[in-house]
C-alpha cells in the first residue's frame, strides 16, 4: 500500500489564458543553448529574440498583451546572440543579459517599457574569455550577480561598481548554478556529471559528489531547507530527478525516473509553498511536485498537459501572482509559432477570504544587506512581505447598525394602533361607541336617534303642519336644558352657529358618536382612494405595454 501524504496542493491545476490575453507575433530565438530564453517579474516579461548581426531581447510591460508589432523596440546592445537573461529581484526595472560576445550587461528598463531600441547599457561586466551562458542574482544582497561561461569560470560581481569580487575556476563546463536561501552557498552542476557546493566569497569547494549518470545536461536548484534538487539523465537516457542533502552528497535521498524524453528538464522552485515545477524543453506539459519531510521526500502532485511543445519558459515571482484568484504560480511559455502563452496555476477554494495558508510571507523587493557587508562575511535571509495588501475581497460587507435608543423607543403606542384615536369616556346616558372598523370590510353606520343632523340656522323656522308647537316654558326652567344641550354639542362645529330660539336636538343625541362615524367614513374613503390609484397605475402600465408591442410589430 503506497503512502499518500496529505497536501493542500493536490488539486492544483493550470489553465492557459485566451490568445488575446497572451503575447503573440514574437520572433523567438532559434539558439540551441540550453536556456529558458525568458524572464518575468511583476512589471515586465523579457524574451530573447532572433536577430541578424547581433543579439537582442524583447521587454514588454505585463499589461501590453496581444500581438507584438513587427518593428517593436528591442534591447540590442550585444554584438552576438543573447543566451540568458535574469531580472534583478531587488529592482524590477533592472535586467542582466549574458551573450556569446563574452560580456554581461546590466540594463535599466523604463516603467512604461521601451519606446526606441536600447543600445546603451548602464553597466558592462567584462572578464570572461568565452561565451557567457548563465546569470543568477543573489537572493538577499544588493547588486551581487553570478555569471558562468564556457571558459569554465564563475565570477561574482558587484554590479554597483562593475568589479568582479571572486573568480572561481572549475574543471569542466558549468551547466547550472543556484544560490541557497540566504546566498551563503552556491550549488553547481558541471559537464563531468558532478554536483558541487561552493563558497561564493572565497571560491572554495565545500562538497562534491557524482550526480546523474547520463551524459546529457543536468540542472540543479538549492531548496530552502538545505536540500538540493537536481534533474538529469540515467545511463539509459531516462530523465530523472533526485534530492540531495547538502551535508552528505554521497547518496541521494531519492532518485526517480520520469520518462524517456530527451528534452532537458528545467526546475523552477517556489520556496513559499515548497513546490518544484519541471519544464522540459520540447515537452508539452509541466510536472509539479511538493517537497516534504520524510519519505518519499518528493511527492508527485499532477501534470499540466497541452498540445503545443514549449521552446522556453519563465516563472513569475510570488509578488506578481493574483491572490484574489488563489493563484500560487504563473508561467510564461514560449511556443514555436511565436506565441508567449500565460498559464496560471490555481488552488481551487470556495471561500472568498484571503487564504493565509497559501500565501505565507514572501521575498520582498527590498534587499536585506549591501554588497560590501555580504562580501565581508555577513549573511541575511531575504526581507519578507505579506501579500494580503494586494487582496481585494469580493464579499459584500455586512451592514453595521448601532443600537441607539431615541424618543420613538420611549413612546408607548395606543392600544388601538397608530391610527386609532385616544380612548374617551362616554358621557352618562349616551351609548358606548362601536369598535374601529376594518378598512377592507366597512361596517354599516350605527343607528342614531336623530334622523337628521342639526338644521341650518334660519331666522324664523316654520314648524311642520302636523306637529303642535309646544308652549314656551318658564325662563327659570329652560335655562338648565339649554346648558345641557350646549355641553353635548360643544365638539360639533355647527353648535356655535345655532341661534337662540332654534329647534334643539333631542337629549338622546351624542356628538361623540357622530365624530366616530365620520372618522370611520374617512378611513373607508382613503382605502378606496388607494385602490383606485393602484388600479389606474396598472391600467396605465398595461396600455404602455400594449403600445410598445404594437410599435415592435
Amino acid at each position: 500500500m503506497s503512502f499518500v501524504p496529505k497536501s493542500k496542493f493536490r488539486h492544483v491545476f493550470g489553465k492557459a489564458l485566451r490568445r488575446d490575453q497572451c503575447y503573440d507575433g514574437i520572433r523567438i530565438t532559434k539558439s540551441s543553448w540550453d536556456s529558458t530564453f525568458t524572464a518575468v517579474n511583476p512589471k515586465f516579461v523579457a524574451i530573447i529574440t532572433e536577430s541578424a548581426g547581433g543579439g537582442s531581447f524583447l521587454v514588454l510591460p505585463l499589461a501590453k498583451v496581444g500581438r507584438v508589432a513587427h518593428d517593436c523596440a528591442l534591447v540590442t546592445g550585444h554584438r552576438a546572440a543573447v543566451l540568458d537573461i535574469a531580472f534583478c529581484p531587488h529592482n524590477d526595472n533592472i535586467i542582466a543579459s549574458a551573450s556569446e560576445d563574452c560580456s554581461v550587461k546590466i540594463w535599466m528598463i523604463p516603467d512604461a517599457g521601451l519606446v526606441t531600441c536600447m543600445t546603451e547599457s548602464i553597466v558592462d561586466l567584462l572578464a570572461h574569455q568565452r561565451r557567457v551562458g548563465i546569470v543568477v542574482w543573489h537572493p538577499s544582497a544588493h547588486n551581487i550577480l553570478l555569471s558562468a561561461g564556457s571558459d569554465n569560470k564563475i565570477f561574482i560581481w558587484n554590479c554597483g561598481t562593475g568589479e568582479p569580487l571572486v573568480e572561481i575556476e572549475l574543471p569542466d563546463l558549468i551547466l547550472s548554478a543556484s544560490f541557497n536561501y540566504n546566498g551563503s552557498r552556491v550549488a553547481v552542476t558541471t559537464k563531468d556529471k558532478m554536483i558541487r557546493i561552493l563558497d561564493p566569497r572565497t571560491g572554495s569547494e565545500l562538497k562534491s559528489a557524482k550526480g546523474h549518470q547520463g551524459s546529457k545536461p543536468s540542472q540543479c536548484v538549492f531548496l530552502r531547507n538545505g536540500k538540493i534538487f537536481t534533474t538529469g539523465f540515467s545511463r539509459m537516457s531516462e530523465r530523472q530527478y533526485a534530492l540531495w542533502d547538502e551535508k552528505d552528497l554521497s547518496t541521494p535521498l531519492t532518485m526517480q525516473e520520469i520518462d524517456n524524453s530527451n528534452g532537458v528538464l528545467f526546475p523552477f522552485y517556489d520556496p513559499d509553498t515548497n513546490m518544484v515545477y519541471l519544464c522540459g524543453k520540447g515537452d508539452c506539459g509541466i510536472f509539479y511536485y511538493e517537497i516534504i519531510e520524510g519519505s518519499p521526500f518528493v511527492y508527485f502532485l499532477n501534470n499540466y498537459k497541452s498540445s503545443e511543445p514549449q521552446r522556453g519558459i519563465g516563472m513569475m515571482p510570488k509578488r506578481g501572482v493574483n491572490v484574489n484568484q488563489c493563484e500560487i504560480s504563473r508561467f510564461y511559455k514560449l511556443l514555436n509559432n511565436g506565441l508567449c502563452e500565460v498559464i496560471p496555476f490555481t488552488v481551487p477554494r470556495k471561500s472568498e477570504l484571503y487564504q493565509d495558508d497559501l500565501y505565507p510571507d514572501t521575498a520582498d523587493e527590498s534587499p536585506a544587506i549591501s554588497a560590501p557587508d555580504w562580501f565581508n562575511g555577513k549573511d541575511a535571509d531575504p526581507v519578507l512581505v505579506s501579500l494580503k495588501d494586494g487582496f481585494k475581497s469580493t464579499m459584500k460587507e455586512p451592514l453595521k447598525t448601532v443600537r441607539r435608543s431615541n424618543i420613538l423607543d420611549k413612546m408607548m403606542k395606543p392600544a388601538g394602533g397608530s391610527d386609532s384615536p385616544p380612548a374617551q369616556t362616554p358621557s352618562r346616558g349616551s351609548p358606548t361607541p362601536a369598535a374601529a372598523p376594518v378598512v377592507h370590510a366597512p361596517k354599516p353606520e350605527p343607528v342614531v336617534h336623530s334622523p337628521a343632523p342639526a338644521p341650518a340656522p334660519v331666522s324664523k323656522p316654520a314648524p311642520p303642519q302636523n306637529e303642535v308647537k309646544p308652549a314656551p316654558a318658564p325662563a327659570a326652567a329652560a335655562e338648565p336644558v339649554n346648558q345641557r344641550q350646549s355641553a353635548n354639542l360643544s365638539n360639533t362645529p355647527s353648535s356655535n352657529n345655532v341661534p337662540a330660539g332654534a329647534l334643539s336636538l333631542p337629549p338622546a343625541f351624542d356628538a361623540q358618536t357622530v365624530l366616530d362615524d365620520i372618522r370611520k367614513l374617512k378611513l373607508i374613503i382613503k382605502a378606496h382612494e388607494r385602490r383606485i390609484k393602484s388600479l389606474e397605475e396598472r391600467i396605465a402600465q398595461v396600455e404602455a405595454n400594449v403600445s410598445e408591442d404594437d410599435a415592435n410589430i
